[in-house]
């Protein structure tokens, strides 16, 4: 919770060379240069968190090309699919005539950036996997789009909205509501204390049941899930209105939040991804843990 604040610098920590003249310049997340005479008027954006941001900063009617899971805001449905953000078809890219293309940082990428790297076409390489990650990549593609004062507005309000929830769910009585996340079924897999959905319990005043593992995500043993005894199990969905139901899965009802309802099926959209949202799926976490706590049941 105490590094909440310290995001609203994190927009200004990005460190970018000096543009050429009449252009921008940024050092992308593989420590490449990445130089446009202008900034970018067509971009491929190939994650759901830089098209997010994106559109946040004010850089959306630049936005030519997305990934099918690109799905926010809705205006980015009207933007061309070109497929996976991963290992990507680079000749769809192309076909886009992007003057900027933004990658996730993954090894899966690297043939991508090389193919298009050929084509002379810029890549920004970012890594949006934390909290802290959301900062940089809008100050970076502030720099690219010439949007920085839209990025440096969104972050503002991204670390002062953090502080005040962080204000709010300090006053409340009571421990921490420990928190079971459910990544996967089968076998069991849950998130650690090095990963986003981890920092998201935290900023909504809530525990990681599984904070002590020091890996993003990691399998665990249902045994092991029962006698760590969550108050709570948060359940990503894809669809809230027919969420998964733990309580049917064989064994499950031994974990005890699972036995008495305790389950919070959220928007695997909002809460998912790290993103310029991040205040708003720990304020809605924040109230639906609140009510939990209140006896009111889980909240579907």
């Amino acid at each position: 919770m105490a590094r909440s604040p310290a995001l609203l610098l994190l927009a200004l920590a990005a460190c970018s060379p000096r543009p050429p003249a009449g252009g921008v310049s940024i050092t992308d997340d593989w420590g490449r240069t990445v130089a446009l005479g202008a900034p970018a008027r067509r971009v491929v954006s190939l994650s759901p968190s830089s098209t997010e941001i994106l559109f946040a900063i004010g850089a959306g009617p630049r936005v030519v090309g997305r990934t099918r899971w690109d799905d926010y805001p809705p205006a980015a449905r009207a933007v061309a699919d070109v497929g996976d953000g991963l290992a990507p078809n680079v000749e769809a890219v192309a076909a886009l005539r992007p003057d900027l293309v933004v990658l996730y940082a993954s090894a899966s990428n690297r043939a991508a950036v090389r193919g298009l790297a050929a084509l002379r076409i810029p890549v920004a390489v970012l890594k949006l996997d934390l909290a802290a990650d959301v900062g940089r990549a809008a100050y970076r593609l502030g720099v690219l789009t010439g949007t920085v004062a839209g990025a440096d507005s969104v972050m503002a309000g991204f670390a002062d909205s953090l502080r005040a929830l962080a204000a709010r769910v300090a006053r409340r009585p009571g421990p921490r509501p420990r928190v079971y996340v459910d990544v996967q079924a089968s076998p069991p897999i849950t998130v650690g204390t090095g990963s986003y959905l981890s920092e998201l319990l935290a900023a909504a005043g809530a525990a990681n049941a599984f904070g002590d593992v020091g890996l993003p995500s990691a399998p665990v043993s249902l045994e092991t899930i029962a006698r760590r005894d969550p108050d709570a199990v948060l359940v990503l969905a894809a669809d809230t209105l027919h969420p998964p139901d733990p309580a049917v899965r064989p064994g499950w009802r031994a974990v005890r939040a699972v036995r008495e309802g305790r389950v919070l099926a959220v928007d695997g959209g909002l809460y998912g991804r790290p993103g310029p949202r991040m205040p708003l799926a720990a304020a809605d976490l924040a109230r639906r843990l609140a009510r939990l706590g209140a006896g009111a049941g889980a909240a579907r």
